[in-house]
């Protein structure tokens, strides 16, 4: 503030400027706590502030008392108020630039750490309803080739081949997330034939795909359980036969049976669905659709190019 200030005093008040502000940049840049999800104190106003201005003090004390000594004639020990009050205005500007940025990166952190918790439990999800459908065509087709062993049905052997034929499919595919369409229609014949004996004339299948359909992609035995959901949920029965259909159009994929429930509906009604609407959620962006109307009971798959816009 002074009108005759020397170039010599100006020179040394910069020196303790400084000095001093790049003794309080370091000193709050390394008492930063260790990043953590749990520990971070959000608040301005903290232990580190308190700790930040008792030593900035102590520090100023120590350069205007160095300087003073080495330039007694300027008497620099007589404004110690005044830069002490530089120094605590220097001090406040520094820390708050380094909270602020620290909160910035606690941010991303955070923002990253969600990122990777959501996609370790979609993984997990998916890992799960993969694991859903094995189980329940086991089951039933167990029972089934009980039965023609019982009335020893000639066509047990078939039957048996078919499974391995279906189950040796199954472990080969059991990691991938999507197959051709076509591989997944090849082994739906023999699925379509283990129903079959099952049934006999109480089912009918029809499959109507172009040649460029076959080329798409699916989730593998997304077809196989569908179909056990329309089984699972109708009447099936030589009196009251159930026509299922699988065809292509406008770049879907139509699973189409008539409707025919049964008097007591399944304790595992809508599991089905469920599984194959998380199994596309978590594959594209594209939603299944479902139409349910009085007569027909219809499902409508996205069809899957290469070049589709899969999630990551």
């Amino acid at each position: 503030m002074q009108l005759n200030i020397t170039f010599i005093e100006l020179g040394v008040d910069s020196s303790v400027a400084f000095m001093y502000s790049l003794f309080v940049w370091y000193f709050n840049l390394y008492s930063l706590p260790k990043y953590s999800l749990l520990s971070f104190n959000t608040g301005f106003f903290s232990k580190r502030l308190v700790m930040s201005l008792f030593t900035g003090i102590i520090a100023m004390v120590i350069l205007v008392t160095v300087h003073h000594a080495f330039f007694p004639k300027y008497h620099f020990g007589s404004m110690m108020l005044m830069y002490q009050f530089r120094g605590i205005l220097i001090n406040l500007t520094i820390f708050m630039f380094i909270h602020l940025l620290y909160q910035n990166y606690h941010a991303q952190q955070i923002l990253v750490q969600f990122e990777k918790i959501k996609t370790d439990n979609l993984n997990a999800q998916y890992e799960l309803l993969k694991q859903q459908i094995n189980p329940h065509f086991l089951f039933n087709s167990l029972n089934t080739l009980q039965a023609m062993i019982d009335i020893n049905d000639s066509g047990a052997s078939g039957f048996v081949s078919n499974l391995s034929y279906f189950y040796r499919f199954s472990l080969e595919n059991k990691k991938e997330d999507l197959i051709l369409l076509e591989q997944e229609i090849n082994i739906l014949k023999s699925y379509i034939f283990l129903l079959k004996s099952r049934f006999e004339e109480g089912i009918e299948i029809r499959i109507s795909l172009n040649e460029y359909t076959g080329s798409t992609y699916i989730p593998p035995f997304t077809l196989q359980l569908l179909i056990e959901n329309c089984i699972k949920h109708n009447i099936v029965s030589l009196e009251f036969p159930l026509h299922i259909r699988v065809y292509e159009e406008n770049g879907l994929l139509f699973i189409k049976n008539n409707k025919q429930p049964k008097n007591a509906e399944s304790k595992s009604m809508g599991i089905g669905i469920s599984n194959i609407k998380g199994r596309y959620s978590y594959i594209c962006t594209k939603k299944i659709e479902v139409i349910n109307n009085e007569s027909e009971f219809t499902i409508k798959l996205p069809l899957i190019y290469e070049n589709f816009n899969h999630r990551r």
